[in-house]
């Protein structure tokens, strides 16, 4: 997109959660919600006086395969340093993360632009730095309100993804994030259904205009939802010929707005230097022995050429590690048969059915779903019954019933087509006709809707078990001897 007065500006800051054992410096567990507040603690990661950092090895694999995977230099000697802010949740009063000298520089993540090719988002850099603690805000409107800290999240194993500012909408940093989480799950370093696993700040502005910092964004939703009101808010004070200032603002979630927190902060801020209780960090010779697995964007063209997926089905599959898995058990007896048709019915169907429900898909079984699949293959049922199945498979798992399979739930609800009763659809295109005179009337006057309605009322009257192409043939009929 060429440069243009108002374009938008995106660029971000992604803190992901290492899945390890135990935190960055110490032996304490990262499970830091099976407990008791303040029980997966020490004294290294409380910051008690003359306790000494230990550097977690796997912490530091996890983050140089990230690195890998996103394309990324790792440099010759990284080196960790002290952030020095107060806030509550800091129990040392200072972060020790990388600063001038991060473990690796550059890199890229491709995605799909606005536009709709492919497009690069350059990375700045990947660096390696502990979580602070957590506050637990508590209280209601008879006590005053008061915050509670929890410091078994201290010391918990981060890489932050700084991206350059290449995105250039809140729908393509909502993009870059759904890809970031998703080679972060292949690459099995992140489990993306942790509390504060991935965690967002980012940078907005309107070209030739201060640029705003959004903190603490959770969620993928509320990364485009926040930027989506940031561009709004910064519009309009465009519009109006006010200065946009440059500061730090909070999303408010709840209500769905960002909020002033502070001025931006400066580097020099923060003091930062070199971590005196840690020595460099050379690990450049390890990148050889770091094997990648297959990642998203190799997965996705295998299901091209594989199973003669679509672009974009295949897109959607590979988007989700879970999603490809399950697509891949469910073909896994009849790839050739069965692949083009599942790949549709799983990537229309089935994810909008368990996102109206708010449902996982951990909850569908992929037999279950390969049983439904053949009964459509096979013609034994139409579409639309087969939608109908699988909205009854869904609601038993999910409301905790006996599961039913597919062919059980056809053969209780009387859901076969219809193929050879021409009887009954012979009655129902008539009963269609007559209770719709001005579709009747609209088809006579050439317009091609009131054939669909026709059709549509007749799909009603059989349940939907009409043959679609048997159904359009008799109704052609009918309507020819009626002198239409």
């Amino acid at each position: 997109m060429a440069d243009a007065e108002g374009q938008v500006i995106v660029g971000l800051e992604v803190h992901c959660q290492l899945d390890t054992l135990s935190k960055l410096f110490c032996g304490c567990s990262t499970d830091y919600r099976s407990d008791g507040p303040n029980t997966h603690v020490c004294p290294i990661c409380l910051g008690l006086p003359g306790a000494m950092p230990a550097l977690n090895k796997k912490a530091i694999e996890y983050a140089m395969k990230v690195a890998k995977a996103l394309n990324c230099e790792i440099i010759d000697e990284a080196e960790f340093s002290r952030k020095n802010y107060f806030y509550p949740d800091l129990d040392k009063a200072y972060q020790i993360t990388q600063y001038d000298k991060p473990l690796a520089l550059g890199g890229y993540l491709e995605i799909e632009s606005d536009e709709g090719g492919e497009k690069k988002v350059r990375l700045t850099r990947i660096h390696v730095e502990e979580d602070p603690g957590r506050l637990v805000h508590m209280g209601n409107a008879e006590r005053g309100k008061y915050s509670l800290v929890d410091y078994n999240r201290a010391g918990i194993p981060l890489i932050e993804i700084v991206s350059e500012p290449d995105m250039r909408s809140p729908k393509e940093a909502r993009k870059f994030l759904n890809k970031l989480r998703a080679t972060l799950e292949y690459l099995s370093v992140f489990d993306s259904e942790k509390e504060g696993s991935l965690r967002v700040d980012a940078n907005i502005s309107i070209k030739g205009n201060e640029r705003v910092e959004v903190k603490n964004i959770t969620s993928y939703k509320g990364v485009e939802k926040a930027l989506t009101f940031e561009v709004t808010r910064q519009k309009n004070l465009i519009r109006r010929s006010q200065k946009i200032d440059r500061e730090t603002r909070h999303y408010l979630e709840a209500r769905g707005v960002t909020q002033s927190a502070r001025s931006k902060e400066q580097e020099h801020d923060y003091r930062y230097f070199p971590e005196p209780d840690l020595r460099p960090l050379r690990v450049k010779s390890w990148i050889d022995g770091i094997v990648l697995p297959e990642l998203p964007d190799a997965r996705r063209e295998r299901f091209i050429a594989q199973y003669g997926c679509s672009l974009n089905h295949a897109r959607t599959l590979t988007g989700e590690l879970k999603m490809a898995n399950f697509f891949e058990q469910v073909v896994s007896k009849d790839p050739k048969g069965l692949s083009t048709l599942a790949a549709t019915w799983i990537a229309d169907t089935l994810i909008g059915e368990l996102n109206y429900r708010d449902m996982s898909l951990d909850k569908v079984e992929p037999a279950a779903m390969t049983g439904l699949v053949r009964l459509v293959q096979a013609g034994t049922i139409t579409d639309k019954s087969g939608v109908d199945v699988l909205r009854v498979m869904l609601d038993q798992r999910l409301n905790g019933e006996p599961s039913e399979t597919a062919d059980a739930i056809v053969k209780r609800l009387s859901l076969a087509r219809t193929t050879g009763d021409t009887g009954a659809i012979t009655a129902a295109i008539e009963d269609a006709i007559t209770e719709n005179p001005k579709a009747l009337e609209d088809y006579r006057a050439g317009k091609a809707g009131a054939l669909n309605f026709l059709v549509g009322q007749v799909m009603k009257k059989t349940r939907g078990k009409a043959d679609p192409a048997e159904l359009n043939r008799m109704l052609a009929e009918a309507l020819k001897n009626r002198g239409v």
